[in-house]
């Protein structure tokens, strides 16, 4: 069989105030002719469906839409929830949805759902493991196990998880989940744990040939190839700004031989770095014949601040999501000390050492004689 693995779409994701639903709609479209033009049998969806638990109206819709299209196509479809998205809102309706072959993770009770495929190497197995927390592990199993109480990490709930699923090494089992394994590189536009608290080790799964991850934003695999993040498929943070986002298709036939592929994506908009001086950006040589659309961070070089510099840019740039500065001012981290007899000190200079302190660098004649005329005037 050959699958298409992606997670971490995040409809309705907002990235500096902007709304990504046309990028997104416009990615899936093409994830889905992908699908078609690999002739894929299946997509697996690793989790992070949508942005948020409660997901907007138009988030949801587009969702629906996917899998319907996917669906319609003689797609199958495999997916789990992840730590953005509601377990019980993603479950909803997965019986009546498996009738299209569209399975989703229902809410984790102790038990992992299975679906089994016949291709022409026999029976393949594929798991479906909604995000993990320790608590729910310890909850499900109460009753159950009095051993359950000793987990508390994330790398004691996944090992003690798989080592409750049926799985039969000496079949093809194919896992998707979505969880932190240790060594993953991570982005800024990540959830991340205080202390690294979610990691598991890679050893927790050994028994799957294939293990379809999601949480991590950057495509990479961690110690073997079959254990592979897809990353995002779009780019939702400046962290990302290099990267080529991708999707992977994969294909297994009888076991242990996997075939992988990268196949690249072209977002609507891409999300880059520009810098240089106001006027340099501003030049009809510098942007003529680049993508001006683009979602951008600017970073301006000048020495002295543009006065409503976001809005000037945004004439030529009409999508720039951040403005920055780097230059003297900023690269320095000096440090102006704070006399204890501030009451001994002039309008004047108190005004100067704040100058100092907020921008590294002492008033200059010109703005010195401003400050005391300004002064002058308010003390009259």
């Amino acid at each position: 069989m050959k699958f298409l693995h992606i997670s971490d779409l995040h409809i309705g994701k907002r990235v500096n105030e902007f709304s990504m639903i046309e990028d997104q709609k416009y990615i899936l479209r093409q994830i889905k002719e992908i699908a078609l033009e690999k002739q894929v049998d299946a997509v697996m969806i690793a989790g992070d469906i949508y942005d948020k638990p409660v997901p907007s109206a138009e988030a949801v819709q587009l969702f629906d839409q996917f899998l319907t299209g996917l669906a319609d196509c003689g797609k199958k479809v495999f997916a789990v929830s992840g730590n953005h998205d509601s377990a019980e809102r993603i479950a909803f309706g997965a019986q009546l949805m498996s009738s299209r072959e569209v399975y989703v993770s229902p809410v984790y009770d102790g038990e992992v759902r299975c679906v089994t495929c016949q291709d022409a190497y026999g029976e393949l197995c594929i798991w479906l493991l909604p995000f993990i927390r320790p608590a729910v592990v310890r909850h499900a199993w109460r009753n159950r196990m009095d051993d359950v109480e000793t987990v508390e990490t994330y790398q004691d709930a996944l090992q003690f998880v798989v080592s409750h699923m049926p799985v039969d090494a000496s079949k093809r089992n194919i896992l998707v989940a979505h969880q932190f394994v240790t060594g993953a590189s991570r982005c800024e536009s990540e959830e991340v744990s205080v202390g690294g608290l979610d990691q598991i080790g890679a050893e927790v799964f050994d028994v799957f040939d294939y293990v379809a991850l999601g949480h991590i934003h950057s495509p990479q695999h961690i110690e073997r190839e079959t254990l592979r993040y897809c990353g995002t498929p779009l780019k939702y943070s400046f962290s990302e700004a290099e990267q080529k986002k991708s999707v992977v298709v994969m294909e297994i036939k009888e076991k242990g031989d996997i075939f992988i592929e990268k196949v690249p994506l072209k977002p609507l908009r891409d999300l880059r770095k520009i810098r240089g001086t106001y006027m340099e950006l501003m030049s009809k040589d510098f942007y003529e014949g680049t993508e001006t659309d683009d979602y951008l961070q600017i970073t301006l070089t000048d020495e002295e601040d543009v006065p409503d510099g976001m809005a000037k840019l945004r004439t030529v740039y009409p999508n720039l999501m951040q403005l920055v500065y780097d230059n003297s001012r900023t690269r320095q981290s000096r440090q102006v000390e704070v006399t204890e007899h501030v009451e001994q000190k002039s309008e004047m200079e108190l005004f100067e050492e704040f100058y100092e302190i907020q921008n590294n660098q002492p008033m200059s004649e010109e703005q010195q004689d401003f400050v005391r005329e300004l002064m002058e005037e308010l003390v009259h």
